[in-house]
């Protein structure tokens, strides 16, 4: 009696991001999560300078205390663009007595967060590489990942967001104070200054004096080349949704109020408090709103992860006014902290039951990519060659360029 091959999975993390360390307490907590009877785990961590390695002792946490490259067994590898190779080449550059090694894979598990991972640039080279692949797509994770333009698509699928002024750092450079003018006149303070693309609450500010708000923005546009002002709401407070799932089918998680100590969850409350990663935050579940608002607030996030075509998993992060009624949707999280296990443990699924739900969605999306036509041959360059070097008329030549 033949065993059934396991399922090869790829969990990139760490990435050369403001937000590796998140990254590399997910990436762990994904590893640890799948059933090692039906799934071989390969580890590709990214160093902070864009490096790519694999290896048995990236398997454990405790070794990135130290340097963890330089453990007996890690190695350098890279993700090939070419489907030819379908996976992982391990020691790509080696001597001439050495050997690579190709190490085929079924899905990849991406679990960057922010900047080069979350933002569609990984999905793109994975897209090319042709392998199945945890979450959002390239499109989706670039909208999500920028906050302005999210708010650009929610505004057209009627998703309420929270009003805003968005310039770039070379505005702010050379037009300082035309700019705070401008959000003078249309917000009041309380109001919070954000990179435009970064997530964990780094290098956003709750601002409430026009003496803090110049600093603010400096240290946002240090982040990012475009910085977002957005009015605070009194009054409101902090709602998450997670979602999960693909095309139609798309299900929505019980809700939960953080709870923060400062005026805003800070990066330290979010993942310094209790070193469990987002779950170790304080938190109220299921959030204390009521049934109408509960459904509300999961009907928007369901409406919003298909505006932006989502798929696979996201977090989706609220400001709700339950008072006033009001519900504005904050940010979309294509990679969560901590993936939002603590979200799906609410809805009777366990850690294992979550990647393996999520392995699942990636080949369902992979299998509906096959149905599209990709090879499309027509006679278009032996045509164009032709007109192009041996069309003549009355001795000159004729070049007759074809318009694509």
């Amino acid at each position: 009696m033949s065993t059934k091959r396991k399922t090869v999975v790829a969990v990139i993390f760490g990435g050369r991001s403001v937000e590796h360390d998140v990254s590399v307490v997910t990436g762990n907590q994904i590893m640890q999560a799948f059933d090692r009877e039906r799934y071989e785990v390969i580890p590709v961590y990214i160093t902070r300078d864009g490096k790519w390695f694999t290896g048995e002792p990236l398997l454990d946490l405790k070794n990135y205390q130290d340097e963890v490259i330089s453990h007996k067994g890690v190695v350098s590898a890279i993700l090939s663009p070419s489907v030819q190779h379908h996976g992982l080449i391990i020691n790509p550059i080696v001597g001439r007595l050495q050997k690579n090694e190709i190490k085929r894979v079924d899905v990849i598990f991406p679990a960057i967060h922010g900047s080069h991972g979350e933002d569609g640039t990984l999905q793109g080279l994975i897209e090319l590489a042709d392998i199945p692949y945890v979450g959002c797509g390239v499109l989706s994770s670039a909208i999500a990942n920028d906050k302005a333009m999210t708010k650009t698509v929610l505004k057209q699928h009627g998703i309420p967001v929270i009003d805003g002024v968005i310039f770039t750092r070379e505005d702010w450079l050379t037009e300082r104070e035309a700019i705070l003018a401008r959000i003078k006149a249309m917000l009041t303070y309380p109001i919070f200054v954000k990179p435009a693309t970064l997530g964990s609450s780094i290098g956003v500010s709750r601002v409430q004096d026009d003496d803090m708000l110049s600093m603010s923005i400096d240290i946002a546009a240090s982040f990012d080349r475009r910085v977002i002002v957005e009015q605070g709401i009194v009054g409101a407070v902090e709602i998450n949704c997670a979602v999960m799932g693909y095309g139609n089918q798309i299900e929505a998680s019980v809700l939960e109020q953080p709870v923060s100590w400062e005026e805003f969850l800070t990066y330290e409350e979010k993942y310094m408090r209790g070193g469990g990663g987002m779950k170790s935050a304080e938190r109220v579940i299921p959030a204390a709103l009521d049934a109408t608002m509960t459904k509300r607030v999961q009907d928007l996030a369901i409406q919003a992860f298909k505006a932006i075509d989502g798929r696979g998993t996201a977090r989706i992060d609220f400001m709700v006014d339950e008072e006033a009624e009001k519900v504005y949707l904050n940010e979309i999280n294509t990679m969560p902290g901590s993936l939002a296990f603590y979200l799906w443990h609410e809805m009777g699924m366990s850690q294992s039951d979550v990647v393996d739900r999520l392995v699942k969605l990636a080949q369902d999306a992979y299998a509906d990519k096959r149905r599209n036509t990709y090879n499309y041959q027509t006679s278009l360059i032996e045509l164009t060659a032709m007109r192009g070097l041996k069309g003549t008329k009355g001795g000159q030549s004729i070049r007759q360029d074809v318009e694509i």
